[in-house]
């Protein structure tokens, strides 16, 4: 059995990792593009208009550029 997220609808085969992911994941939280890391809006910006990955081995900049909120971000089984 599989277990989806509804924020950011990433899929689990155990229950305990789906679990473990919902502690962490939050509707109001950003994506990063470039490098894939989760993390929330406060972390993202000093003064509420530019935002950056707080990654420091990223570059990703940008609201709706590189970064994006769980709830319109999705994440795609990679084709084999």
């Amino acid at each position: 059995m599989t277990h989806t997220c509804r924020n950011c609808k990433q899929t689990f085969t155990s229950e305990l990792q789906y679990e473990l992911h919902r502690d962490t994941c939050s509707s109001e939280a950003l994506i990063c593009e470039s490098c894939g890391e989760q993390f929330s809006e406060r972390r993202a910006t000093r003064d509420g208009w530019h935002y950056a990955c707080p990654n420091d081995d990223c570059d990703g900049t940008g609201l709706g550029d590189d970064l994006h909120s769980v709830r319109d971000f999705s994440v795609a089984a990679n084709p084999e």
